[in-house]
């Protein structure tokens, strides 16, 4: 099935980024840079509306979602112990990776 071409469009892009296209066209079998651009774009362009259309599916999911974004609630009990587990663990960390450093640097000595 031919696909009726109807439409342009034109873009400027580095000799780099063209030669780089071409050779990817080439090792992928497309008979053209033009099919292969086209079929590159096509296939992001459905990928994207899929995975928006499964994040916010619907008008009432989105408003909730950026309504969530401006006005976010305040952090529950669960999350604040969260933070300070979070904040312990990376003291701990910090600490261990201080003690390694002075361990190797008495080493070096």
């Amino acid at each position: 099935m031919a696909t009726q071409v109807n439409d342009r469009i034109d873009l400027r892009i580095s000799t780099e980024q063209k030669e780089l296209f071409r050779r990817a066209s080439v090792i992928s079998g497309f008979k053209n840079l033009t099919e292969f651009i086209v079929h590159c774009v096509s296939k992001e362009s459905k990928s994207l509306l899929m995975s928006e259309r499964q994040l916010l599916k619907n008008e009432e999911d989105k408003r909730i979602f950026f309504q969530a974004l401006q006005n976010p609630p305040s952090p529950n009990a669960r999350l604040k112990q969260a933070r300070l587990n979070y904040l312990k663990v990376q003291s701990e960390q910090k600490n261990e990776d201080l003690q390694v450093k002075e361990d190797s640097q008495k080493e070096g000595v």
